[in-house]
């Protein structure tokens, strides 16, 4: 069977369970696009190649499948640069295919040539240069596996117009094999004993769980080890979700901007259980201080991130699901009720600062606008968002109950993610309610997206928390630089009439009391929807770790 590369490359695609790709097309990508119209994949055009990166990525957290994003050469494929970064920090699986000038200019400064596979190497899990039809097949059968196995994150594939266009056998290969690339599954049985014994000796463990508990699938797992063991959990950003927030162990997000009463327990423990976590600086605060008491197993299937931040007395490296299947059964049962009743007091203490607590003082708070969608939603849908301030109180006040529900830049932190990962993650559970919660500066950054949506009927609703600046960094202005709010107050557009332009319903919200009828309007409006909350313009964020201080020296909300 003779096909042209770029047949070849749908036919592999669609062998590879792809049905949809988000992308722009361009001259050097263009044969491509042409081939697709043959094979049964919807493509979603963006207004930007930066958004369609963000869609395929929104589309793989929500899916659990490998997200496909298109570009040109040069300019386009360099708009994918963010989009592929934040794909790598957080590990979603995608692959993004670029075009490239003809493999004999290459090297030339030909017009839109850019040496797009150097510029990645740094933020890909691999990337290849497709230079002949013949090597189609293979390197786009890699590029998945490699994509969606092991420890999961973004292969780019360069691919030349000369190879595009060129006809060649069609061959597809069923197995791959990848000499030096074999992720662990496994950990050695010797170190599960290591840590089975730590666990019985423990009085005052803590799970640290992680996004790999998502990335594995390993929630059941989890839930049995924390019941069997009744060892509470802490969740980073990434693994909110991975336990349901409304479990009796469960201590909801750690780190700079998590609960008081979660950064308290793992600095009071003996034992922490690190699970598909990387000991980012945002969840551990002071290094040298960190946890100081607390001997420490890292379950982990990336040996790299092994004693990378923290040193641990246990690593246990292989697939989450697959080691936690075997530790559990050489498990005994154990209580820790000193230790529970120590941490609800801390819970206690947490309840009384929280801005749940106030009473209604006529001021709408962003954090009460996002506590009522989800009473609205039933704390059933699908949360995207930007970054910010918003960001980090939908993490803290939309109780996460089920896996693969808030669709977030965490390691990167990404400005501008939020509308068109929503879009994507639209596209992964169109039968699902898509809620973006979002501020006014990340908003801004890929408000074009708002065509795309319109244009494909994305039923995605739009929660804009506007309070004029940029408000996480106002909020480190107010704390640490004497109130010198620089480059932070920020006029923006009316977003209504933004929506309006776009044929989008929308609906300002100024007061408390109007919060609920406008998740009602959204909610039974079909298609996209924009809400503005006018929010207070300077309400911070608590507790908060500062920047390299001890997890536990937090500044908290003052009690009411």
């Amino acid at each position: 069977m003779k096909k042209t590369g770029a047949e070849i490359m749908w036919e592999c695609m669609v062998r590879e369970g792809v049905d949809v790709a988000f992308g722009y097309p361009g001259g050097s990508i263009m044969p491509v696009h042409d081939a697709m119209l043959n094979y049964p994949v919807h493509h979603v055009l963006t207004r930007h190649e930066q958004g369609a990166a963000h869609m395929a990525d929104g589309y793989a957290r929500a899916s659990g499948k490998v997200g496909v994003v298109l570009a040109t050469s040069g300019p386009g494929a360099t708009n994918l640069v963010t989009g592929i970064a934040t794909a790598m920090m957080d590990s979603s699986p995608m692959v993004c295919i670029t075009g490239q000038v003809h493999s004999h200019l290459i090297g030339g400064d030909a017009f839109q040539e850019t040496d797009v596979t150097g510029i990645t190497l740094p933020i890909t899990k691999h990337n290849y240069l497709i230079t002949r039809a013949d090597e189609v097949a293979q390197v786009v059968r890699e590029a998945f596996h490699i994509a969606r196995s092991g420890r999961p994150g973004p292969v780019l594939i360069d691919f030349c117009k000369n190879a595009q266009i060129e006809v060649t056998e069609f061959k597809y290969s069923e197995e791959v094999s990848l000499p030096g690339y074999k992720p662990p599954k496994h950990a050695p049985v010797a170190d599960l004993e290591k840590a089975v014994e730590l666990i019985a000796k423990s009085e005052r463990p803590v799970i640290l769980a992680g996004h790999g508990v998502l990335m594995s699938g390993a929630m059941e797992e989890l839930q049995i080890l924390a019941v069997k063991t009744q060892t509470p959990v802490a969740m980073t950003l990434l693994g909110l979700g991975g336990l349901p927030a409304s479990h009796e162990l469960s201590l909801g997000m750690m780190g700079m901007h998590g609960e008081a009463y979660a950064n308290n327990a793992i600095q009071n423990s003996d034992l922490i259980l690190a699970l598909g976590m990387r000991f980012d600086d945002r969840v551990t605060g002071n290094l040298r201080t960190y946890a100081p008491r607390a001997r420490k197993i890292h379950v982990e299937i990336d040996p790299s991130e092994v004693h990378k931040n923290v040193t641990v007395d246990v690593p246990l490296v292989g697939d989450l699901k697959t080691v936690l299947t075997d530790m559990i059964p050489m498990l005994d049962e154990y209580e820790h009720e000193t230790w529970m009743e120590q941490i609800a007091g801390w819970k206690a203490e947490a309840e009384d600062r929280s801005i749940m607590s106030w009473p209604d003082d006529g001021k709408l708070y962003t954090a009460h606008a996002i506590r009522a969608l989800w009473n609205a939603t039933n704390g059933d849908s699908i949360v995207a968002t930007g970054v910010g301030q918003h960001q980090m109180w939908a993490a803290q006040y939309y109780h996460f109950e089920l896996p693969y529900r808030l669709v977030t830049s965490g390691g990167a932190g990404t400005m501008g993610f939020g509308l068109p990962s929503a879009i994507g993650a639209w596209f992964a559970h169109k039968e699902k309610e898509v809620w973006l919660i979002d501020g006014d500066g990340s908003f801004q950054m890929t408000q074009a997206e708002l065509s795309t949506a319109v244009q494909e009927g994305a039923n995605v609703k739009i929660a804009i928390m506007n309070n004029n600046f940029l408000g996480m960094v106002r909020q480190w202005q107010e704390f640490f630089f004497d109130k010198r709010y620089a480059a932070t107050p920020m006029t923006g557009p009316d977003f209504t009439k933004i929506a309006d332009a776009h044929g989008i319903p929308a609906r300002l919200v100024t007061k408390p009391e109007e919060v609920f009828d406008a998740f009602t309007f959204a909610q039974e409006t079909p298609g996209p929807v924009v809400l503005e909350f006018r929010v207070e313009k300077e309400e911070a964020v608590y507790p908060m770790v500062p920047s390299g201080a001890d997890l536990d020296d937090m500044i908290r909300r003052p009690v009411r």
